[in-house]
């Protein structure tokens, strides 16, 4: 029952029933549903609504009456602040209980797909400190969680990531238990010498000051590609730090810089500088068969590369099973990236074309071929829409297996008819969203049949999964 408030209604003793769509969690009042962050099935709660929408409504937890049995304590201090991590109240069994279910729902619910068993959604090896890349971002305008009680002026730098639905404010980031060290003191060390050597750190606001950002990369064969960004040219102050940086580090591969005067974050279309090491850094993949080479990957400062090594192993072998490949087929890997599933399959297959629409992700591809002496793959750079003509297929064959792994939004309409008009035997459809997954496979269930569906979870603590589909030609 709601109370009287006008504005801001609170419906009282409210069950959370699910975990749902963008780690939110679920409720029902008569048949309204209710989006609430932060609850866990079970919970009986007070819901204060911040949100109306047509077909339902958003909340947020006021008043718990009763914490669900399903509760866990998040270890992290920064639970509830920073946005990354959403699920850490839930066990890790319950995390991956509701991955599986938002797979199996979204494919039923939202693409009306008559589907098979899923097979048990495949753990992360590692729950923690499993990330291989994380940005940081500099800021005067730090969230103050308590308030001073000196009458000092509060400190207001920080580094650390944005608070959720404010693009000025950043969290102050302690420790953070995604990427392995030294991560963690990489990130504090250049933020102590920063304040240390009174370097101003960004306004969002007013587009000024000098530390703008950090990237950090690392690798499973311990190499360590760490970028910072400024905002603007300033040699004496850069060189200071990266000099810091590189003495305290000795451990870091490629040491980096770049200036970004922009009013965005992107760093692909400017000069990245290398101060100290090499210009990459050099991932290493066990292969599929035991008597094969590893596969080795170099990734450069923009290139894209899983964020979850060990998981991305397990995909690519779950890519690789579905694709049921017997070294004679001609397969086709759309939306390939950086090349990373073509040259994972390429031993295993008779050609491998990879079709991507950024061209420096293509030349990533080429590289990492030659890199490892694979010679039957191509890679082509272009609107995928435009690529697929009848010419391209007759100078490169007709693929008996196509490897889909579209971004977040799915394929284009037109990519999923061409898609059916060349018919292979198979088709591996890999997503981070079961959601545009299922909507573009029910527009294949004239020609496909869903043979296998396996979801991979890459993003323990979040409501993200990946799921792999296997479509079979009827």
């Amino acid at each position: 029952m709601a109370s009287s408030r006008k504005k801001h209604p609170i419906y009282k003793e409210v069950e959370i029933i699910d975990a749902g769509a963008e780690g939110k969690a679920v409720a029902k009042v008569d048949d309204l549903v209710i989006f609430v962050p932060y609850g866990a099935p079970g919970d009986i709660v007070d819901i204060q609504i911040t949100k109306k929408k047509r077909a339902y409504i958003e909340g947020r937890i006021v008043h718990y009456h009763e914490y669900s049995t399903k509760r866990t304590d998040p270890f992290c201090e920064h639970f509830g602040l920073c946005g990354g991590c959403k699920w850490q109240h839930l066990p890790y069994k319950e995390q991956l209980f509701y991955k599986q279910k938002q797979v199996e729902d979204n494919l039923t619910r939202i693409g009306k797909l008559d589907i098979p068993k899923l097979l048990p959604i495949i753990a992360s090896v590692d729950a923690r400190y499993y990330r291989n890349k994380l940005e940081f971002t500099f800021s005067n305008r730090k969230w103050l969680i308590d308030k001073p009680t000196d009458g000092r002026p509060p400190q207001m730098n920080a580094l650390g990531f944005h608070i959720p639905g404010l693009f000025d404010r950043i969290v102050d980031i302690d420790h953070c238990y995604l990427q392995p060290d030294p991560s963690n003191d990489i990130r504090l060390e250049i933020k102590k010498f920063a304040l240390e050597n009174d370097y101003s750190f960004y306004d969002v606001r007013k587009w000024s000051g000098l530390l703008r950002n950090v990237i950090i990369r690392t690798t499973t064969t311990g190499d360590l590609m760490v970028i910072v960004v400024f905002h603007v040219k300033d040699a004496n102050k850069i060189n200071a730090l990266m000099d810091f940086v590189a003495g305290r580090f000795p451990e870091i591969t490629s040491l980096m810089f770049v200036v970004n005067p922009k009013k965005n974050d992107t760093i692909f279309d400017l000069d990245i500088q290398l101060f100290k090491g090499k210009p990459y850094i050099v991932e290493q993949m066990p292969p599929y068969r035991k008597d094969d080479k590893d596969l080795k990957f170099k990734i450069g400062p923009v290139s894209f590369f899983q964020t979850n090594t060990l998981q991305a192993i397990q995909l690519y072998r779950v890519a690789l099973d579905f694709a049921n490949l017997s070294g004679n087929e001609i397969v086709y890997d759309l939306y390939s990236g950086t090349g990373t599933i073509a040259n994972y399959i390429a031993g295993h297959a008779f050609r491998v074309v990879g079709v991507e629409s950024i061209t420096s992700a293509i030349d990533d591809a080429r590289e990492n071929a030659v890199f490892n002496n694979i010679n039957n793959t191509s890679f082509f750079a272009g609107d995928i829409v435009k690529v697929l003509s009848d010419d391209f297929i007759n100078e490169n064959g007709r693929p008996d297996v196509i490897i889909t792994d579209p971004p977040r939004a799915g394929m284009h309409p037109k990519v999923v008819q061409q898609m059916c008009s060349i018919a292979p035997d198979r088709i591996v459809y890999i997503s981070c969203n079961p959601a545009t997954q299922a909507r573009d496979i029910a527009m294949m269930t004239e020609n496909y049949l869903i043979e296998k569906i396996q979801p991979v979870d890459m993003f323990p603590h979040t409501h993200h999964v990946e799921n792999v589909c296997l479509l079979k030609k009827k």
